[in-house]
């Protein structure tokens, strides 16, 4: 079958459906390769792009309200234990601890109470960090190894090509083009992968980095309302 589809292609066919076809076996393997690393790389892209959006939105929302003059008892309250949000799990984290350090006793506030409240809201930022950098690992590999996939595809198909001209002892390009063409198209499928992979890598470390940024923000603006309910306890 594929003989014949081979044989229906003209030489000087030069569609990449084409070239696809005529390429050997280890090239069109380099080739499918490099499509499908491409495709998870936008897939992953488009993906962070609507969670970090997502996530502003839900965040600006939930210190809209933090800052309204609402108590903060009423707000926990309402959140409950099913945090919408990355923010509403920080927030959640810190009530919670805060919470279970005001001793019930007559000795007020635990020791350690600043401490530890500031420890959970940490270990949920971490977590969160982590959810949202999911899959650019991902994104740092195909930039970093794409090229490097298409040019072994490139150096195969040339590899090829010379075979060609010792077998048709003949140094006419009408020999040797097509499969030049053919390992070319290889090193253009590494870089088509590679760059976006690269640039949205870089924008969506950052986009990352800004998010993570405003969750420690409001830790800490929220660990000195705290701080302040702690002086009052211990006083």
């Amino acid at each position: 079958m594929e003989a014949e589809a081979l044989g229906t292609i003209s030489a000087a066919d030069f569609t990449l459906t084409a070239l696809f076809l005529r390429a050997t076996l280890t090239v069109k393997i380099v080739m499918i390769i490099l499509v499908i690393a491409s495709i998870w790389s936008w897939a992953i892209v488009i993906d962070r792009t609507m969670r970090y959006s997502k996530v502003r939105r839900a965040t600006a929302q939930f210190e809209k309200a933090f800052w309204s003059g609402q108590m903060l008892d009423e707000i926990y309250d309402r959140i409950g234990d099913k945090p919408r949000n990355p923010a509403e799990s920080i927030f959640a984290a810190g009530m919670r601890e805060w919470k279970k350090s005001v001793s019930a006793t007559s000795q007020g506030m635990i020791a350690g109470a600043q401490q530890r409240v500031d420890r959970a809201m940490n270990v949920v930022i971490a977590r969160e960090n982590e959810k949202l950098t999911n899959g650019l690992g991902v994104l740092a590999s195909v930039g970093a190894t794409s090229p490097f996939i298409g040019l072994f595809g490139t150096v195969w198909g040339i590899k090829h090509s010379f075979e060609q001209i010792a077998v048709m002892q003949s140094t006419n390009l009408a020999v040797v083009a097509p499969g030049i063409a053919e390992a070319l198209v290889a090193t253009g499928l590494g870089l088509l992968a590679a760059i976006p992979a690269v640039i949205f890598y870089n924008k969506l470390s950052t986009d990352s980095d800004r998010v993570v940024g405003d969750f420690e923000n409001f830790a800490d603006e929220f660990s000195m309302i705290l701080s302040r309910q702690f002086e009052r306890q211990g006083a």
